[in-house]
Parts: C-alpha cells; structure tokens; sequence
C-alpha cells in the first residue's frame, strides 16, 4: 500500500469511527454554499484538522468540517469546504475527500462551486446543472501509481451521471427555481482569467469557469462513484463586463443564491431517497 493509500485508509477508519454506519450520499460544497450543513439534522461535525491526511483549509468561504447526520429525510455527508491547487496542494491532496468519502461507503457524491459566467445569458446568481467539464488544470489525481481500488482508465464520456441530472432538472421544476445546464472549464487560479482566457474558453465550449470540481469527479469516476454537479454563476467572467471581479463579491452573490440553492439540493437529496417505481 502506498503512503497516499495507507493515509486515506487511515483517514477512513477515523471517519467511520464518528459516523456509526454507512452513508450512501454526500455533498461537497464551495465558496459561500456551506451553510447548507447547517440545516443537517442530528449532525455530526468532523473538522477536516482532525482527520489524518488533512491539512487546514484556507479559503474564505470554506469552513472545512466533514457534517454527517439527515438532510431531506436521507442521511448524508456534507463536505463544508474543500482544498483547492492554488492553495499549494498536489491534486492527491486535493481529491483526498473524494477518496476518504468512498471509502467509508459513499456512491453517490454531489458538487457545487461558485463560477464566473461565460455563457452570455447567464446573470450572477444563476445556478448551472454542469453536464460537462473541461479541465484546463492540465494535472490529475489519477496520475502516478495505479491504485487498486480505481479504474485505471476512467470513461468519461459521461462523467455526470444522466440520471442525476435528470433529477435536478425535475427538483428544479418541483421547486419553481430557475435552472441553466452548460459546460464548466476549471483552471488552476487563484488569479481571476484575463479577457483572452474567457475568449479562448468560450471558443472551447465553456459556460462556466472556476478553480475546483474536477479533481473531485475524475477520482470519483475513476472509483465507480455516481456524479452529480452545481455551478452558482456569481459574475460575469473577465472581459465581458466592466465590473472588476473580488472573491468578497463572490461571497455576496453566493449567500444571496444559497436560498434557492439549498431548496434545490434538499429536493435532490429526497428524489435520491425514493425507491424507483415499479410498474405493476
């Protein structure tokens, strides 16, 4: 077992410990989204600092706590905050969650951020069905040695799940909240992109842009792990607009939209709990 390896092991058997049982489904959140965990009932609250493996977060807008317990009467895990490249992390650090997540049974994994718009009808506080991505990172936490519970060479024809984005679009609609769906480019940051960089990404087929998500779905692919994604659009990418862009005002858009964001999540979470039909 590689170093690496033996530490999501490690960090799994702690996590476990704490939870009790198994939990099928969970949520990583982005900027300005984790007040989510707030509305999980009975939780349980791991900071990532007490986790082997885990550094501390350093972001604004990511506590960084693992909270389990119910939301939309399934139980779940919820991820307030992640790790990002641009902090200094390799991307086995990044995906590390991901990774801790599905060993303490996880399947099905849920994962928002916040975005520029790129997309032209997109408007700040929009939110994304991401049915794609394109990862201009250019690095991988697949890279290295294989591993032997992942798929060493991940399809990724379809790396969200067309299921679950059949749900969000049916909880949209339950829940009156207005829904795009489009392409989400990451890139390393932390630097906002410069107006060639949007041109070139909207020429590529981008919607959206950011600096996380990926890592987390190619190492939840490559481990068998059902995909679903959210972007809250909170300004209109570089270029585009006149506006000069801070990550306070991201902040401030996404706790404007976390309202309809955290309606939707909870809806999803209740379609995800229902058995399938079955016809008679």
């Amino acid at each position: 077992m590689s170093a690496d390896a033996e530490m999501v092991a490690r960090a799994a058997e702690l996590v476990r410990g704490k939870l009790g049982s198994t939990i099928d489904t969970a949520l990583i959140l982005g900027s300005g989204l984790g007040a989510l965990a707030d509305r999980i009932e009975d939780p349980i609250s791991i900071p990532f600092r007490a986790i082997p493996g885990f550094p501390a977060s350093s972001v604004p807008g990511h506590v960084g706590r693992f909270v389990a317990g119910t939301l939309g009467a399934r139980r779940v895990i919820v991820a307030a905050g992640r790790y990002h490249l641009y902090e200094g992390h390799s991307p086995d650090v990044v995906a590390m969650p991901t990774r801790v997540l599905h060993a303490c049974g996880v399947r099905t994994l849920f994962v928002s951020n916040a975005a520029g718009g790129i997309n032209r009808t997109m408007r700040p506080g929009d939110l994304m069905i991401i049915e794609d991505h394109l990862n201009c990172m250019w690095r991988t936490p697949l890279a290295g040695a294989p591993r032997h519970d992942e798929t060493r060479f991940p399809d990724m024809s379809a790396p969200y799940d067309p299921v679950l984005i059949r749900m969000l679009r049916d909880a949209a609609l339950e829940c009156g909240v207005p829904i795009a769906s489009g392409v989400y480019a990451a890139l390393v940051g932390p630097s906002y992109e410069t107006p060639a960089e949007i041109r070139m990404l909207e020429r590529l087929g981008a919607d959206a842009v950011g600096m996380s998500t990926v890592p987390e779905v190619l190492a939840a692919r490559a481990l068998g792990m059902r995909v679903a994604g959210i972007s809250c659009i909170t300004n209109i990418a570089s270029g585009l607009s006149n506006a000069p862009l801070a990550h306070a005002d991201v902040l401030e858009i996404t706790a404007r939209a976390a309202g309809k964001f955290e309606k939707l999540v909870v809806e999803l979470v209740q379609r995800i709990a229902r058995p399938p039909a079955t016809s008679a």
